[in-house]
């Protein structure tokens, strides 16, 4: 996989990739103080999936076989499925162990539940219910918006790991072609995942008891999420295993109680099911390969008489 990420890139290709790592981090940092600076972060991440269109092939091999939709749908079933778990222990050990962050981050929630609940009484607004709707569609919507660039956070993941592994193959250049890489491959993992952790905690000014808890919440979430980008090899699964999960929390939250478990069941349903007939599926293909080979068997005892 090594081999395949530091193909030669052209600089404009680098460019792009500086531009949605390090530019990201600077714009994160600036939302604090500037509103344009968000709009920017937003904009630059939707341009990401033009970034991600020219990676995302760089995860696989030469000699992969392309997968069905039944094994494509199985492998993002089964992703979300370990993320959920993943981060329900991550959820259960941060309330824990970081309890300031995890009063902060209740009370930002409760806060955001009640300012989307709030209804100040307007009578033009009582009068006019399409007002009211399209209110609610825009709080939703952009919730919703938010969440799926969100996902996009995965081009962000593979770009920095790809950088960092150029690095590590111009640095530690006799090491690198002795052919022992999966450290290398590691240590970049590891480098996003503290990069990840520390991202949430850029837009905004938060006391040191409160940062630990959100980098350390944050980086267990962003290592689940780099496991899953390396393990399936596929980089749009991930993102949408992201999305999906932002999504359905951010509707658990705020409009949808329990939405994420509820949503998580149907995965597990679905995973089952496509499990089961993939088996079934490939224990027909096996059969079919062992007729195939007894017929040809077969003939070359025959010609041989």
């Amino acid at each position: 996989m090594t081999t395949n990420l530091t193909r030669p890139i052209s600089k404009k290709l680098l460019f792009s990739i500086l531009v949605v790592t390090i530019g990201a981090e600077v714009l994160l940092y600036l939302t604090r103080y500037s509103s344009m600076a968000g709009t920017l972060y937003d904009a630059l991440m939707v341009s990401s999936f033009f970034i991600g269109w020219e990676l995302y092939r760089r995860l696989g091999s030469p000699g992969d076989k392309a997968k069905t939709r039944r094994q494509l749908t199985l492998q993002f079933t089964g992703a979300f499925l370990i993320f959920f778990l993943g981060s329900t222990v991550i959820n259960v050990y941060s309330a824990n162990t970081f309890q300031d962050f995890s009063d902060h981050y209740e009370q930002y929630v409760h806060d955001y539940a009640d300012m989307q609940a709030y209804d100040p009484g307007d009578e033009e607004t009582t009068t006019e219910p399409v007002w009211a709707f399209f209110e609610k569609v825009d709080l939703v919507g952009y919730d919703i918006f938010a969440d799926t660039l969100a996902g996009l956070e995965e081009v962000w993941r593979l770009a920095y790991i790809i950088l960092f592994l150029l690095l590590f193959k111009k640095i530690f250049r006799k090491r690198w072609e002795s052919g022992r890489r999966d450290m290398f491959l590691m240590a970049a993992l590891f480098l996003t995942t503290i990069l990840f952790g520390i991202d949430h905690t850029l837009d905004s000014a938060q006391p040191w008891s409160i940062k630990i808890g959100s980098i350390v919440t944050f980086a267990n979430m962003g290592l689940l999420f780099g496991l899953i980008l390396l393990w399936t090899r596929n980089l749009w699964v991930t993102v949408l295993v992201h999305a999906l999960y932002d999504i359905t929390a951010t509707l658990s939250w705020y409009y949808v109680e329990y939405a994420v478990e509820l949503f998580a069941l149907a995965v597990l349903v679905v995973h089952l099911i496509l499990f089961t007939l993939e088996k079934v599926h490939q224990k027909r293909l096996n059969r079919e390969l062992q007729t195939i080979e007894l017929q040809q068997t077969t003939e070359v005892l025959q010609n041989a008489e």
